[in-house]
């Protein structure tokens, strides 16, 4: 039997290989075209075909960023090139024929509006309620002579017997109670002067000390003070605490016993960072317990921490739970789900809730109507407050989804691929979208898709591996060809690629108006730029709002061929651009984004050749003098201090850095610069001081970590323009998943890698480790082919 398991086993192994090296030969095949063997078989009608689109270049298919116009040997690994098929026009475009589509089991779904359920799983244990322990404690310092509760669990009741003390500054209390009885009544009574009354005062003291009235009163009754006094028990429960023994010594305020009401607890869970989106102040939690299996409890959120755990990345979230039962206990462990309806723009439905009022104490208090809460008098706010939506349709539509296999994350970006309609044979159109928050087996869209497009949902790895082998923009590869085929964790100096895998169109003239328009999308990004440099929020939002009206007016029809390609592809980048930056929520946030948005319009305008006064060529180099430069020198121990710094994690070698960096930048002298650089450096200066007065500003690592990946790119742009005069060699290094992904650069001395952006806990991440060049630049020569893509 075993033998022929074995047997079986081994032919269903067989038959798995043959399957995927038949489709491997087949996707081959149709990336590199036919042989010339094939091409002899033309009983099969693709010599004409092919012979249309004969490879125009030969790449590696283990380093895509290699490309040649014939065959030869890879530099990096010695493998032969392989041509590449010419795939459908577009700038992340990928045909196929229908045969290959059936291998690469490639599937698609209507991008559609739906509400979704976003199903939020938690675990914690059951606490007591804070709000329902009561602590008897002594009011008066002295000796316990009895305790009448010998033990916890013990059911009490309010107004029982506790204990029983003995304590010298009560019977002092007691005779002075009595003395200023005996006192009022041998006083004789005047019209005209009314008399102190001393028994009130004392009779204060003796509340104060934690006698009650019927105790007093049986004080004044007797007429002698007692050497005891009862302590009673201040609410109904169980003891859950006792602190001291009969005989023990206690002082005033010393805790005796802790009562707990059981019969509401809390549930204290654990949510993680990512499922926050998802979790309001008064949804229904449903949990269980190993003690009740199969049996629902519920409850309400009552309270979710504003402040995350730094080492686990979760949020405590409190339930309210009635226990009348007293069937739960504390310390049990739950498994508990919130079930959140999501509507439009990422927000939570609750239909029970729309157009109500709440306690924002306690949430099992919902009116139709504003007034008070039952409980504890609190005025109750509107549910929409507390991040629901309202009864408006617009807020109850649906929102846009995809699945989650359609995306192919970048961060809070991601990849899709877009089948074309109407098109001869399949085919495929990389699209970078905005994602919102993942809602179960769905993702929100912010921005890139529309309605009714159809997304691949199985096979997208096996087109964006389509698209990185032709040297086109894909997920592995965000800007073609010079993109690499990974990134380094060993520290190992990794080649840059062989260029952009977009055609250049700077030499080409555009439309006048669509020239304008282009300047004024530049012109717009400048204005992010401005913004950050003020560091308020909401001028940034504006700006970001306003880049995307900028690229919304550009008539992008007036371009056909590969600029109408090429001009759609940078309106989509900075679209999204825009979405993200109106999204912002911290500086943090707004400096990652516009790193990202500068880089676009710089390659933007590298690509179209747009240059305007004041909007130099990204790769302009000024004339500037010798001794201009050997002052820039100053600024390169001070950033290479603060890189180091945050490589090794010490914030104070950063801050030492940001210190010299401000006083280098203070000691250069501009006297002796002409108008044109004089002009350009004075605004670089701007960007330096503000750069310099946020890292001055930044207490930890992440905040100083996103100003200096602003200060890499200016100094970038400083070398660029202006050079630095350093005889010492500089290294540009690139890390493509810093920032949530979007990716940054910085600078060292040495090819070395140790990642600022990480530190270390990935100190060795880097994708790009290239020379920069430092020399000064030929005069009206050849410009710096600094490579930022």
């Amino acid at each position: 039997m075993k033998q022929h398991l074995k047997r079986l086993f081994s032919q269903a192994w067989f038959l798995q290989a043959i399957a995927f090296l038949a489709i491997g030969f087949a996707f081959a095949w149709w990336l590199r075209g036919p042989s010339a063997s094939d091409s002899s078989a033309g009983s099969q009608g693709v010599v004409a075909e092919h012979a249309s689109n004969a490879p125009a270049i030969w790449t590696c298919s283990m380093h895509p960023q290699i490309r040649r116009d014939g065959p030869g040997s890879c530099p990096i690994c010695g493998m032969d090139l392989v041509p590449v098929k010419k795939s459908a026009s577009g700038v992340r475009t990928v045909s196929i024929n229908a045969d290959v589509k059936k291998l690469m089991n490639i599937q698609t779904v209507p991008v559609g509006r739906r509400y979704v359920t976003a199903d939020v799983r938690m675990v914690g244990k059951i606490e007591y309620d804070e709000t329902r322990l009561a602590h008897i404690t002594a009011w008066v310092s002295g000796r316990l002579d009895r305790l009448y509760v010998d033990f916890t669990g013990v059911e009490v009741n309010k107004g029982d017997h506790m204990a029983y003390i003995y304590s010298e500054e009560l019977y002092t209390a007691q005779q002075e109670l009595i003395a200023a009885l005996e006192s009022n009544a041998g006083r004789s009574s005047s019209r005209f002067v009314k008399p102190i009354d001393l028994a009130e005062s004392a009779r204060e003291k003796l509340r104060l000390l934690g006698i009650t009235e019927g105790q007093i009163q049986g004080i004044e009754q007797r007429g002698k003070p007692t050497e005891h006094l009862t302590i009673y028990s201040p609410a109904s429960g169980i003891v859950v605490e006792k602190l001291r023994q009969e005989g023990d010594r206690v002082r005033t305020g010393d805790r005796i016993y802790t009562v707990a009401d059981l019969s509401h607890l809390w549930v204290q869970m654990d949510a993680y960072e990512s499922d926050l989106a998802w979790l309001r102040y008064g949804q229904e939690v449903e949990f269980t317990t190993e003690a009740y299996p199969g049996e629902v409890f519920k409850g309400q959120i009552a309270f979710i921490d504003p402040v995350l755990n730094k080492d686990t990345r979760t949020v405590k979230v409190r339930v309210n739970v009635s226990n009348e039962d007293g069937r739960l206990k504390p310390e049990m462990f739950v498994r508990a789900i919130v079930r959140s309806k999501i509507a439009a723009g990422g927000r939570v439905l609750d239909a029970s809730l729309a157009g109500k009022w709440i306690s924002p104490m306690h949430p099992e208090i919902v009116k139709d109507e504003p007034g008070d809460c039952d409980i504890c008098g609190m005025p109750l706010v509107r549910a929409e407050s507390l991040g629901y939506v309202t009864a408006e349709p617009s807020d109850t539509a649906k929102p846009l989804v995809i699945p989650v296999s359609a995306a192919l994350l970048t961060g809070t970006r991601a990849i899709v691929y877009v089948q074309v309609p109407d098109a001869e044979e399949p085919t495929y159109e990389g699209r970078e979208i905005v994602l919102g928050p993942r809602a179960g087996d769905y993702y929100l869209v912010k921005s890139g898709l529309k309605e009714g497009e159809l997304v691949v949902t199985n096979g997208n790895f096996k087109l964006d591996s389509a698209l990185q082998i032709s040297a086109k923009p894909s997920m592995m590869t965000p800007s073609g060809g010079g993109g690499g085929g990974g990134h380094n964790h060993g520290g190992d100096a990794m080649p840059k690629g062989d260029g952009d895998a977009m055609t250049d169109h700077s030499q080409m003239s555009l439309p006048p108006k669509v020239s304008q328009q282009m300047l004024a999308v530049l012109e717009s990004v400048k204005s992010v730029e401005a913004a950050i440099e003020e560091a308020e929020l909401s001028k940034i939002r504006d700006a970001f709002a306003m880049v995307g009206q900028r690229v919304a007016a550009v008539d992008g029809n007036a371009l056909s061929g590969d600029m109408g390609a090429q001009w759609r592809e940078f309106a989509m980048l900075l679209r999204n651009d825009s979405v993200e930056g109106q999204d912002i929520q911290s500086l943090q946030d707004a400096d990652r984004v516009t790193l990202v948005t500068k880089e676009h319009a710089m390659r933007l305008q590298k690509m179209f050749g747009i240059s305007h006064a004041g909007h130099e060529m990204p790769e302009e180099t000024l004339d500037v003098p010798m001794a201009f430069r050997q002052q820039l020198d100053r600024l390169l121990p001070a950033y290479l201090a603060i890189g180091d710094g945050l490589a090794s994690d010490k914030v104070a070698t950063a801050a030492s850095g940001v210190d010299q960096l401000h006083q280098s930048l203070n000691s250069i002298d501009t006297s002796g610069l002409d108008d044109v650089v004089a002009k350009r450096w004075a605004s670089e200066t701007r960007s330096l001081s503000s750069i310099t007065a946020r890292l001055a500003k930044a207490t930890d690592l992440e905040a100083m970590r996103s100003a200096f990946a602003l200060l890499s790119d200016e100094l970038i742009t400083i070398q660029r323009m202006f050079g630095f005069h350093s005889g010492s060699q500089l290294f540009e290094l690139h890390c493509p998943m810093a920032f949530d992904g979007r990716g940054a650069t910085w600078l060292q001395s040495n090819d070395t890698v140790r990642n600022p952006y990480y530190g270390g806990s990935m100190l060795k991440c880097a994708d790009k480790v290239a020379p920069l060049i430092t020399a000064p630049p030929p005069r009206g020569g050849e410009h710096d082919k600094h490579n930022h893509g």
